[in-house]
């Protein structure tokens, strides 16, 4: 092993907690926030128990609006919001306040695309027999819908880990800043390819790791 991977290995652990770090903050925002989020737009949308277009094309322009942002662009125009919340506008926590945005808007438009896809007839049949809607949300939507719901989350996953790796362009540490202090600025290639080869074994394993959850769900 060359002597600067050898010297940057503990740095490169750091580096890679606080991308896990950062991945970590934003998922659970996506799932406790956007999936909340997501379930309403299915709901309020025409043709659903609680329809109601004004409240739809308002929920859905923003939501179309925070994806419309390049994530280097959210970033940087989210970092008086960020110093409010985090303290910071730099580091892996400041970084995770737009990733955060940005994955709450994407997560709720994956869960509202996976929800219609939940055959017409047993929500009907849930609202035949009594149930609530909370009840139809949570044993029925969701429910037959899980499946879906992981592979989203997946995807989700994996596209968050490259908006972290350009959270260090712009100071917010992780795997990407790694890889631009000393594969980029001092022309040392090997830490690039070091650095590219770990972000692609964690796609791997998030893939792999998704693939596998979404098949022991799937019922059908």
């Amino acid at each position: 092993m060359p002597e600067n991977i050898t010297a940057l290995l503990p740095e490169l652990w750091v580096a890679s907690g606080q991308t896990l770090l950062m991945l970590a903050i934003g998922l659970c925002a996506a799932v406790l926030l956007g999936g909340p989020l997501g379930v309403l737009l299915f709901l309020l949308s025409p043709g659903q128990s609680l329809a109601s277009r004004p409240l739809f094309a308002v929920l859905g322009w923003v939501v179309n609006t925070v994806r419309s942002f390049p994530f280097i662009i959210l970033l940087v125009a989210l970092v008086p919001l960020t110093r409010v919340i985090a303290g910071t506008s730099i580091g892996p926590l400041a970084a995770a306040v737009p990733l955060s945005f940005a994955a709450i808007a994407y997560f709720a438009r994956l869960v509202e695309q996976n929800l219609r896809e939940v055959p017409r007839g047993v929500i009907e049949a849930a609202h035949a027999m009594g149930a609530s809607e909370l009840q139809i949300v949570v044993r029925v939507l969701l429910l037959e819908a899980r499946s879906g719901l992981v592979l989203a989350l997946t995807v989700l996953a994996i596209s968050f880990l490259s908006y972290s790796a350009v959270a260090g362009v712009v100071g917010g540490g992780g795997i990407g800043d790694l890889a631009i202090r000393y594969g980029y600025y001092r022309f040392q290639t090997d830490v690039m390819v070091l650095t590219v080869a770990l972000l692609v074994v964690l796609v791997q394993l998030i893939q792999f790791g998704g693939n596998a959850l979404a098949r022991r769900l799937d019922k059908r």
